[in-house]
């Protein structure tokens, strides 16, 4: 039986936090019979489920997939598969849903049939979110505008956030475009929000403050990595640069696209690669792995840009050389104006 949305829900390992999450999600006043909930336990160790096992007893909506740990991307994707809602919404256990806006999310998905509807949020610590006393204000004026996927990319100043959990997607549209989640692959989120928005012929993009994104020490945007998770962003940045010829962006867009693609080839290697992997030999690694997957990565801005490509094109072996030259140059200095300030 058709419902009007489902809510995907993956979760291992959060019992701190799962059980605020599940009551925002219960607060927000949905009748039961109108959505389907798709929560799957992705291998936990630890006694989440046991934290929510009262709750769920009291809903009839609510499925429950018990599997062994395959990552966040796999478990979205088994719970895709079954979702039978007009929209999809997927959620991540450790955050919050702001009071009473879901529903107003839903009624101008189903109002409007819109690919997407996106929406804003908050970003709180975990001491933050203990102090609330009640639900965070909203803007004064409410505002909705009608866009297509393009048009979003274009008019969006940088890159692309990419996070699914404040949007609302048509599932019909996830099906007509074949758009799944990378196995396996840490930050999934930034192929798959990219692949959405150059298929989406219509977004609804609104300033309602939908989430409160709970930033915790031990995140996946905030933990060290390896070389396995370091690589893996180069496959996710490899995918979404691949993109433009699946999709087929014009000229300006692509343009676009190369200017905005630099930053988060800057965060791979200033931020993963040269601070998380201190042997030359795993950066050599990283660079060479990247270069596989996307061997005519360019870009498109300033000079540093432009000479950032240059050398990719001729060696990306020298460009990680020289990059890790001057990082450890910069740490060198950094730690010489400490010395002098404390002296």
């Amino acid at each position: 039986m058709t419902k009007q949305l489902s809510i995907i829900v993956p979760f291992y390992n959060v019992e701190q936090y799962i059980r605020p999450f599940f009551e925002s999600v219960f607060r927000q006043g949905l009748q039961d019979d109108i959505y389907e909930m798709i929560v799957v336990n992705d291998g936990s160790t630890d006694h989440s489920m046991e934290q929510v096992a009262d709750l769920f007893s009291q809903h009839d909506n609510i499925t429950v997939i018990s599997q062994q740990n395959q990552g966040q991307s796999v478990a979205r994707n088994n719970a895709l598969k079954r979702a039978v809602g007009e929209y999809v919404l997927f959620l991540d256990s450790d955050d919050l849903l702001i009071d009473n806006t879901l529903p107003i999310m839903l009624e101008k998905a189903l109002s409007s049939k819109a690919d997407m509807v996106m929406a804003d949020y908050l970003e709180m610590t975990d001491e933050e979110i203990d102090k609330l006393s009640s639900s965070p204000s909203q803007p004064p004026s409410i505002r909705w505008e009608e866009k297509t996927g393009r048009q979003l990319f274009m008019e969006t100043r940088g890159p692309l956030v990419p996070v699914v959990w404040r949007t609302l997607h048509k599932r019909e549209f996830l099906q007509e475009h074949h758009i799944q989640f990378t196995p396996d692959l840490h930050f999934d989120d930034i192929p798959y929000t990219h692949e959405c928005v150059f298929n989406a012929r219509k977004c609804l993009e609104t300033n309602l403050l939908f989430n409160i994104y709970r930033r915790r020490a031990n995140s996946i945007t905030t933990i060290k990595y390896g070389i396995k998770e370091v690589e893996g962003y180069g496959t996710s940045l490899a995918l979404t640069w691949n993109l433009r010829k699946k999709v087929g962006l014009t000229p300006t867009e692509e343009l676009k696209f190369k200017t905005v693609i630099f930053p988060r080839f800057y965060y791979f290697l200033s931020k993963l690669t040269l601070e998380n992997l201190p042997r030359f030999s795993d950066r050599i690694h990283a660079i060479d792995s990247l270069s596989r997957q996307a061997p005519d990565l360019r870009f498109a801005g300033g000079r540093v840009q432009q000479l950032t490509s240059v050398l990719y094109s001729i060696s990306p072996r020298l460009l990680m050389l020289l990059w890790s030259l001057k990082w450890r140059w910069n740490k060198c200095l950094r730690k010489t104006k400490t010395k002098d300030s404390e002296a």
